[in-house]
């Protein structure tokens, strides 16, 4: 069966994006840097999972889906920026971690390292625009992928907290409705709540815990945005918080999310009913 894993459809629409953008964004990407990126992000993986013994053959897709979304929010005019984050996002997840979980989200820290640690790095958060065919594909697909991990929660939990403290500063500031739709119907900031906020493996397990996680960012990205004027104000929350998550585990324990994906009820049934073909034989 194609796409075994959730994690294939999340390679899919993010190499789906990448050529949407490149073709009608006319985006000044160049296909030496995004080469950079993936190679840097999989040669990484690979080294550090033979480093630590913990696989013997890694399994890559995470690694590939880091790259594609640092190809897709990144910009930078040297290859060995490109390096630096490609290499700072993998080795964050064995790096920083509690327990077997690891709490930062990979692209996210390879965003803010690059800004850091570089002094050519750039996010562009209007790269994508605001036409309404854009939010449609990325809420279609980004819907595809939360449906079967079931992390809406988290996705409403930051878009409703994000855009009702928009719309309370619009209107206390006597502001159009037009403002308040411009400053939401950003391509980056969909990007951000569907694909990177709901990376299953960094975010609190619970559900209340995602639900006041997701909140705190939104909160604090309204803060950085509008008070301090900071344009990669989500990436900046979700870095600043990330350790949160761990707080949020210790006080409302659920099970950690696993990748691999779930049975449907017609798997399950065909297994109870060879498992009690055999019970049968055996009593037989």
């Amino acid at each position: 069966m194609l796409f075994k894993d959730i994690r294939d459809y999340q390679i899919s629409f993010l190499g789906l994006f990448l050529v949407v953008g490149i073709s009608t964004r006319d985006w000044t990407l160049r296909s030496e840097l995004i080469m950079v990126l993936i190679a840097t992000c999989l040669l990484t993986q690979w080294i550090l999972s033979w480093l630590t013994g913990k696989e013997q053959m890694p399994n890559l897709r995470s690694a590939l889906i880091t790259s594609l979304g640092l190809s897709l929010l990144l910009r930078a005019d040297h290859w060995t920026t490109m390096v630096i984050a490609a290499t700072s996002a993998i080795a964050s997840k064995f790096l920083f971690k509690f327990g077997d979980k690891h709490f930062f989200n990979p692209a996210n820290f390879g965003i803010i390292s690059a800004l850091v640690l570089t002094s050519d790095a750039w996010v562009s958060p209007g790269q994508w625009g605001e036409e309404w065919w854009y939010a449609l594909l990325f809420a279609g697909t980004g819907g595809m992928v939360l449906q079967r991990i079931g992390r809406w929660d988290t996705t409403a939990a930051f878009l409703g907290s994000y855009s009702l403290l928009e719309a309370i500063r619009n209107l206390w500031l006597g502001w159009t409705w037009d403002v308040y739709w411009h400053r939401l119907m950003s391509g980056s900031l969909l990007l951000f709540a569907l694909f990177m906020i709901t990376d299953p493996r960094s975010i609190p397990n619970s559900r209340i815990g995602r639900v006041v996680w997701a909140a705190c960012i939104a909160g604090l990205t309204f803060i950085l945005r509008n008070y301090f004027f900071i344009p990669t104000a989500v990436f900046w929350a979700l870095f600043i918080l990330a350790p949160l998550s761990i707080l949020l585990d210790i006080l409302w324990l659920a099970p950690r999310f696993s990748w691999q994906e779930r049975k449907t009820g017609v798997e399950t049934l065909q297994c109870n009913v060879s498992t009690d073909i055999i019970d049968l034989k055996i009593k037989i």
